[in-house]
């Protein structure tokens, strides 16, 4: 079931630029960096009174964050909501037609088990499942 909302992520073509930002200007508690190599993508957390920001950059360059930053340059990337357990959340999801970008769930950041939901299904928005293991 859905727990909440957990992170909104939002694409920045310099993530140094954008965690001193979120810092010096904001005031927030950054919690640091990690890559997700499978999404090709580098994150960067900070955790506020639920839900938590994050940015995310291209890993070398590559992925689709890298194709979303060349379209639009730069902005919200997606919603991720909490489960406590995702695998039931697709499988309801999929009954009710909504489309995946992946088969099944996939490693993450923080090592939560991931999947995202096709923007076509939620009105233009690319919606994240995620539960930690």
């Amino acid at each position: 079931m859905i727990t909440g909302l957990d992170h909104i992520a939002i694409a920045v073509p310099d993530l140094e630029k954008a965690i001193q930002r979120f810092v010096e200007d904001f005031g927030l508690t950054f919690k640091g960096k990690e890559d997700v190599e499978d999404a090709l993508t580098s994150t960067a957390f900070f955790p506020v009174d639920k839900p938590s920001i994050e940015l995310i950059h291209p890993l070398r360059g590559q992925g689709p964050v890298q194709k979303y930053l060349e379209k639009k340059g730069g902005g919200m990337h997606h919603l991720c909501f909490r489960s406590d357990d995702i695998e039931a959340d697709v499988e309801r999801l999929k009954a009710k037609g909504y489309q995946f970008l992946t088969e099944a769930p996939t490693i993450g950041a923080h090592n939560c088990r991931v999947i995202f939901i096709h923007p076509k299904s939620c009105d233009g928005v690319l919606v994240e499942l995620n539960q930690p293991q």
